[in-house]
């Protein structure tokens, strides 16, 4: 009978042998997969690192910001009457404003026709803008418009087809139709205000509607009440801004003074007030997300470099010479002192204080408002990017700095990183090429022990073949 599996011919447990074999040869395997574990990690890690020391740098460059030293809020004492916004450029300072008239748009209606199926037969309308002066009114163009024909042909003369076709001229008035008791009727207003977006409106007709009835003519205005009644006149809005008479086509005073734009709601009745100030609230913000920004990168540090004796565990980064330089280096620079200032030096001085772990800092609110106070010398304290000296620049600009050195291409991070990667790589290579290796060695060792099996079969048979032979010799 062939033998058709390693073990029957000797009785030897042959399986559980080479299983038992191999284990001992995949040693140095299962130490390689745990580094790999190890090093996958440990890069997993500084990945994490990496997004709390960006989110650092962010908050760190945002206190930088020249924008946000330039930031200004506005108020009025009464924003039913007036609103104030403030842009680039605006000063902080003190404002008095009177509100004599607000700017308007010109609007005429049409006498009432039937309804809005009316016809008024065909022709063209001609819309010029401009200004209306004097008594009786003249009309002036306004400086690059040009007036604008409307075509009204036979068939699509409704006083419907007509509001349309002038909202689809582009003439710089808009057309709708105000409907009553007494029926349909035109009403056109300028789209802009201000005494320049005034128009005028002349017909010619060259077919007269069907009944009869007046035709286009009905649409003209000229300055008088003729045919279209004036309900509202362009103006433009008066107002007194310190003193300083102000006249504009628009109720958005927009860059009245730099930076500052006054929306005007309504007239006055005495004078109101609007205040610019410093936008303290928005720097005291900047200046606490640094804070969370600072202790959020210091406590993952601490944790990930950190052993617990009763756990026996520790952190990923423990003995990682890349971080603890890091961390050594923001403790450095909590310490240090900036000369930018003639009123701060330290940290300390703003209400930034370092906790008793000596890593942290907290803020003291109360401290903090009183340094906002005084932003010019604040400002200088943290963000002066003078590097003369070494005590020259600001201290969070330090900060701002020591992030982009860390996270810059062939930075400590980035080159960490890559060597951690590399150093994954290469036992990868080894981990394929020692299961080549244990493969073969397995193979190998199999061929042996079957060659064995066969050879002890081979045995066992001359010995039983040799005993039968003595059993019939004896017999």
């Amino acid at each position: 009978m062939a033998i058709t599996s390693t073990g029957v011919g000797s009785g030897l447990d042959v399986e559980n042998i080479v299983k038992s074999l191999m284990a001992v040869e995949r040693r140095p395997a299962a130490l390689l997969e745990t580094a790999a574990t190890g090093m996958k990690s440990q890069l997993s890690t500084y990945g994490q690192l990496q997004s709390y020391v960006s989110a650092f740098q962010d908050k760190s460059n945002a206190v930088n910001s020249l924008t946000l030293w330039q930031q200004t809020v506005a108020s009025s004492s009464d924003a039913t009457t007036a609103t104030v916004t403030t842009g680039a450029n605006a000063a902080p300072g003190s404002y008095s404003l009177s509100v004599a008239n607000l700017a308007s748009a010109q609007t005429v209606s049409s006498a009432a026709f039937p309804s809005k199926t009316h016809s008024l037969g065909a022709g063209q309308l001609t819309i010029e803008l401009g200004s209306w002066t004097g008594d009786p009114s003249t009309f002036g163009l306004k400086a690059g418009a040009s007036s604008v024909t409307v075509d009204i042909a036979p068939g699509e003369s409704s006083l419907a087809a007509i509001r349309d076709k002038i909202n689809a001229a582009g003439a710089g008035v808009t057309a709708t139709i105000i409907n009553d008791s007494t029926g349909a009727r035109l009403s056109i207003r300028s789209k802009d205000t201000g005494a320049e977006n005034g128009f005028k409106i002349s017909a010619t007709e060259t077919e007269p509607p069907i009944d009869g009835s007046v035709g286009l003519s009905a649409l003209t205005y000229d300055g008088t009440d003729t045919y279209m009644k004036s309900n509202q006149a362009a103006e433009n809005a008066k107002a007194t801004l310190n003193g300083i008479e102000i006249e504009s086509a628009s109720n958005t005073l927009t860059d009245v003074a730099d930076g500052l734009t006054v929306k005007l709601l309504r007239k006055t009745t005495s004078p109101l007030d609007l205040s610019v100030t410093q936008d303290n609230a928005s720097m005291k913000t900047a200046i606490t997300d640094f804070v969370t920004a600072f202790n959020d990168l210091a406590n993952f540090i601490s944790t990930q470099t950190a052993y617990n004796p009763e756990s026996k565990v520790a952190g990923k980064l423990q003995g990682d010479r890349t971080v603890i330089g890091i961390q050594n280096q923001m403790r450095s620079i909590l310490r240090e002192t900036s000369s930018a200032s003639s009123k701060y030096t330290r940290l300390s001085d703003i209400g930034l204080e370092v906790q008793k772990d000596g890593k942290t800092l907290a803020v003291k609110s109360a401290k903090l408002d009183d340094a906002l106070a005084n932003p010019a010398e604040l400002r200088k304290m943290l963000t002066s990017s003078d590097e003369s000296g070494a005590q020259s620049s600001g201290l969070i600009f330090r900060f701002k700095q020591m992030a982009k050195l860390a996270l810059g291409t062939d930075g400590p991070l980035d080159t960490r990183s890559a060597g951690i990667k590399s150093s994954i790589e290469r036992n990868a290579k080894r981990m394929e090429d020692m299961e080549t290796r244990l493969a073969a060695s397995e193979k190998r060792m199999r061929k042996q022990y079957q060659t064995l099996d066969t050879n002890m079969a081979k045995l066992n048979a001359l010995s039983s073949y040799v005993s039968t032979q003595m059993s019939a010799l004896n017999k």
